[in-house]
């Protein structure tokens, strides 16, 4: 009974922070110009995202746009607007429409595809770590996690699924670093909790199991 009466200790402990990090959440996610968006750092930039999300999200959902309908009514509007702009240049003296030349340059492609290759080749080691089973909490946590994300995908279209996910990376994070304290306290909480009640049941139940003794096992 011992075994979990001592969780008066943990009280005394310091707080941990959530998920055992030791970092600062900015740091985290990587501290550059994500971080500084998924923590609304740039609010502008950020609720100019979260706002396009929503859109493309009614656009699809309610309004029941395709994807190719869209491309190309957008494709249309965009080039009405270039061409009236272009024909009013010559009678209005307005600057002649041009494509910012950031866009054609081969490092700007050069970058996204280096930024996006090295994610992926992150994910994928992450991914073999966790399979091969080095950390098997961390396994099960995965294989538990993918189970509940597939039961939703049963009831929750795709887009909808991934409009919900978008709108968690963009509103979690900024919650989570402006009310950090008090999420620590309750995750922390719950941890003494669930350790508490685990040594309670090693305790009543495991701990009551019959076992062989190591020597038997071995003359065995």
């Amino acid at each position: 009974m011992a075994s979990y009466s001592s969780d008066s200790d943990n009280n005394l402990a310091p707080r941990s922070k959530l998920l055992g990090r030791q970092r600062p959440i900015h740091s985290v996610l990587g501290g550059g110009r994500v971080a500084d968006i998924l923590l609304w750092r740039d609010k502008t930039f950020s609720a100019a995202i979260l706002i396009a999300v929503a859109v493309m999200w009614f656009l699809f959902e309610v309004v029941d746009y395709t994807f190719v309908t869209l491309l190309c009514h957008v494709s249309i509007t965009t080039m009405l607007i270039v061409f009236i702009w272009s024909a009013g240049a010559d009678i209005f003296g307005w600057t002649p429409p041009s494509i910012p030349k950031d866009i054609l340059q081969d490092t700007t492609f050069e970058d996204v595809a280096s930024i996006l290759h090295k994610k992926f080749n992150n994910f994928l080691s992450i991914f073999h770590f966790v399979a091969c089973g080095n950390d098997a909490k961390l396994f099960f946590l995965a294989i538990i996690s993918l189970y509940i994300l597939s039961v939703f995908g049963n009831y929750i279209s795709t887009l909808n699924l991934l409009f919900f996910g978008l709108l968690c990376v963009e509103t979690l994070p900024f919650l989570y670093e402006k009310y950090e304290e008090e999420v620590d306290d309750i995750a922390c909480k719950l941890k003494r909790q669930m350790r508490k009640m685990c040594r309670k049941f090693n305790a009543d139940f495991l701990g009551k199991i019959p076992r062989v003794p190591a020597k038997e096992r071995k003359e065995k």
